[in-house]
């Protein structure tokens, strides 16, 4: 597969020297025990103010010492500066420690709107946004003065939660390093937490331009597809009430109206075809309607598409033993076992053998923490649960989760939903960025796939493909509108999958598929939304070289109520 290589942006220090100052403003003084060391420029680059830790007995301010250690109560983090970042570590021998505060003072009252990430898939709540002390910034944030947009973040695939707070007198590292809903117990091991890095922006740069390549510095070694992805998956004109027999005949449409050559469409078999139903498992043979899973693979190449199948790898079926169910939910395997990272080994196994070349994999984010992302906020999860094996944070467990599926998974293509972003990037070559649109109501394909591909966009091809989700064509959905976003999704330059309902594809529709198809095939550059400092849906963009002005507003206006 390609493998995008890594590229710093950070200034050295004789050149931030020149600019007189860090990002905003003069930085204030580093504590006064604490000992200077070489560090990389930037207001985050350097040592912290104040470093707490947060353990279950309570909270302790560490005191500075020699080469960025901090230390107190038997406690000890190391700030360390390398290779253009500042390392964080984790000494913990007689504590289980909930979480890391790092604070930076620093003066930020020039900064006009700050940029969010999100936890796992987006939920329409991206946005450039004025000052929020108390906002939860995952992972990233962009801070925007008006002429400059810098960058500060964490290294992508940290062995802790982070995220930022920012307010006009500085920023806040939080690192959650705990064990499902408790305190970690590390022992005698010092835990790499996070690396943090910084991006000064350019004065000739835009904000979206700033955002990629703080996105591309964050992360070395992106997985990517070794070519464009395009296709069908039937999930939004079936949901879950699948057949094969509909699935191969929709095939068969998609491939008769795709390009030649040897970039295939790809025929996605979503959620339906486990023997228990939908969001059930076993997943060692099909059901009634699908029969020999293998056979209908070689069915689904037969017709000239690239075979891909969805699963849902930690719920937990009747049959899976007791002991090697999560304590917060039994409905749900820990991925702290051993035996369950087995599991997961042999089900993605069978599935690649069985003919399926891409693998879609769902819900680990919710099946572990038992939230949506809009819901994790600063906590993530429940507290007082925790799992089999309290020795790692739940970062690193995910992480064991993430490496079992790729390891296993060979040389398929994986797509993860409902996935952690910055443990995603560099282990899944696809990644669903935002929450499903839908097949039935348009506001909420507005509201959640507008928004995640333009605020997102900056993390295509730096961190993985870009899937903002699908472009369903039905029966409940305006042309006019689905139209739209086809168009959208076509042109900007990530992997674009279609549920098109047999009954609506007339001739206009053919030939809107045709040409986005032909467009996918042979992406043009990552779409830029012009408008998205203005707006959380943008309808101003530039593609390809166009300006593009799309028109999202439904007649009877937006739906205030959830669906």
């Amino acid at each position: 597969m390609n493998r995008r290589t890594f590229c710093s942006n950070l200034l050295t220090a004789s050149s931030v020297a020149a600019l007189g100052g860090l990002a905003r403003g003069q930085a204030s003084a580093a504590p006064a025990a604490a000992p200077a060391i070489a560090a990389p420029v930037g207001p985050v680059m350097r040592l912290p103010d104040s470093v707490t830790v947060f353990h279950e007995g309570g909270q302790v301010t560490l005191q500075p010492g020699a080469d960025g250690a901090w230390q107190a109560a038997g406690l000890e983090v190391r700030t360390i500066a390398a290779q253009g970042r500042l390392a964080v570590t984790l000494t913990a021998p007689k504590h289980n420690v909930l979480r890391l505060r790092l604070r930076w003072r620093q003066n930020l009252s020039a900064t006009k709107l700050y940029l969010n990430d999100h936890w796992e898939r987006s939920y329409g709540d991206l946005e450039w946004r004025s000052e929020a002390p108390n906002r939860t910034l995952p992972w990233y944030f962009m801070a925007w003065d008006g002429k400059r947009t810098d960058g500060y973040g964490v290294a992508t695939g940290p062995n802790a939660f982070c995220f930022w707070n920012a307010d006009y007198s500085g920023m806040s590292l939080w690192a959650d390093v705990r064990n499902g809903g408790v305190g970690v117990q590390l022992g005698a091991r010092t835990l790499a937490v996070c690396e943090v890095c910084f991006r000064r922006g350019l004065a000739d740069e835009t904000p979206f331009a700033a955002t990629q390549a703080f996105c591309r510095q964050l992360c070395p070694k992106p997985l990517l597809p070794a070519a464009p992805c395009y296709g069908t998956n039937d999930w939004y004109y079936s949901y879950g009430n699948n057949h094969p027999d509909v699935i191969l005949q929709t095939t068969e449409l998609v491939v008769a109206l795709s390009p030649t050559g040897d970039n295939r469409p790809w025929s996605i078999i979503d959620d339906g075809w486990s023997p228990a139903g939908p969001e059930k498992g076993m997943w060692d043979r099909g059901n009634k309607r699908f029969g020999d899973m293998a056979a209908f693979a070689q069915k689904l190449t037969a017709a000239g598409a690239q075979p891909g199948i969805w699963f849902r790898p930690l719920l937990a079926a009747a049959a899976r033993p007791q002991n090697l169910r999560l304590s917060r939910a039994a409905a749900y395997l820990d991925p702290s076992l051993p035996d369950v990272l087995a599991l997961v080994a042999e089900d993605t196994r069978r599935l690649r053998q069985w003919g399926y070349r891409m693998i879609k994999h769902d819900f680990s984010s919710f099946d572990i923490m038992g939230r949506w992302g809009f819901a994790m906020g600063a906590t993530l999860t429940d507290d007082k649960w925790q799992f089999a094996d309290r020795s790692r944070t739940s970062a690193e467990i995910v992480l064991a989760l993430y490496r079992t599926l790729r390891e296993a998974a060979g040389d398929a293509l994986l797509i993860g939903c409902n996935t952690f972003s910055h443990l995603s990037a560099g282990l899944f070559e696809i990644n669903r960025i935002g929450d499903d649109v839908s097949g039935r109501s348009w506001d909420r394909t507005r509201r959640m796939g507008v928004n995640t591909l333009a605020f997102r966009a900056p993390h295509h091809g730096a961190f993985y493909a870009n899937d903002a989700d699908i472009a369903a064509i039905t029966r409940q959905q305006a042309w006019d509108k689905s139209r739209q976003w086809l168009e959208l999704l076509a042109g900007s330059g990530t992997p674009l999958f279609v549920s098109p309902e047999l009954g609506v594809v007339d001739a206009e529709v053919k030939s809107a598929l045709k040409v986005a198809f032909a467009q996918a095939a042979l992406p043009p550059p990552v779409a830029e939304p012009l408008d998205w400092m203005e707006t959380v849906c943008p309808r101003r963009w530039r593609i390809d070289g166009r300006i593009v002005e799309f028109d999202w507003a439904a007649a009877e206006g937006p739906w205030p109520y959830r669906d």
